[in-house]
């Protein structure tokens, strides 16, 4: 017989703590399905044990939660689309990577701190999908290893886009090539509006989908902060607004770093 608990869990406000309670209740096998209502901050579990480990798990999570209700089913459907996913999963994850080898490649060429921040960027990205491919059917502890694994290497690259970021200002450097850092954003604001269309179009409300999602619409923004950046050591004939912009990108990067990390505890 499955049941469906319903919870309400006021601090799960965003994917992070969606995927942080994916990942808690990832060993129990007598889960079913879950169904995440990030708006309303509710998480439906269909199950096929008593409740009381489930909840357990939950408030383990500090995440301010409480069983609303507990009903039993007289049929259940799972609706989870999985291969689907995969296969978006698996578009995105190459779309990133190479537009992360190109933006790396190019950015070294022009000089250009604001197209290696967001080639690193992309990588992170890379390392988001891989490892929410990676999770489909993983035991949770592997789960978090390759989480573990990925946000230290993110927070890696981090720390030494900002050692180059910070020997660019004391030394100084040439100009950056504002051309190819134009043409390259265009290319990966082109890839990342396809990566979005793409994770849009499976409506999934999925942790690592919606996640997906939100990196996706960050990684635009940026894209257009590079462009806006190469703008002004045009008109400025200074390579400052390219170092400001690639020390933002860094600080996005590091912040994803630490939300992976929390993720493998």
């Amino acid at each position: 017989m499955v049941r469906k608990s319903v919870y309400q869990i006021k601090k799960m406000d965003c994917p992070s703590e969606e995927q942080m309670v994916r990942m808690k209740l990832d060993e129990f096998a007598s889960i079913q399905q879950l169904d995440f209502d990030l708006s309303n901050r509710k998480l439906t579990v269909y199950h096929t044990e008593e409740t009381n480990s489930i909840t357990q798990a939950i408030n383990q999570l500090n995440l301010d939660s409480r069983e609303v209700e507990t009903e039993e089913l007289k049929e259940f459907t799972s609706e989870q689309n999985a291969s689907h996913e995969t296969k978006i999963l698996w578009a995105v994850l190459l779309i990133n990577l190479v537009l992360f080898v190109v933006e790396m490649v190019t950015g070294i060429i022009s000089k250009s701190m604001g197209l290696v921040a967001d080639s690193l960027d992309m990588l992170a990205d890379t390392l988001v999908y891989g490892l929410s491919l990676y999770a489909i059917g993983r035991a949770a502890a592997k789960k978090k290893a390759v989480a573990k694994f990925s946000g230290f290497l993110q927070l890696g690259l981090a720390v030494l886009g900002f050692i180059e970021v910070i020997r660019r200002f004391i030394g100084g450097e040439a100009l950056p090539d504002f051309k190819i850092m134009i043409g390259i954003s265009l290319l990966a604001l082109l890839g990342n509006t396809v990566s979005l269309y793409l994770l849009n179009k499976t409506k999934s409300q999925e942790a690592h989908i919606q996640a997906s999602s939100i990196f996706t619409s960050n990684d635009i923004i940026i894209n257009i902060g590079v462009i806006a950046a190469a703008l002004l050591v045009y008109f400025t004939e200074s390579s400052k607004p390219d170092l400001i912009i690639g020390a933002i990108v860094f600080v996005i990067v590091t912040r994803g770093a630490f939300r992976i990390l929390k993720l493998s505890k």
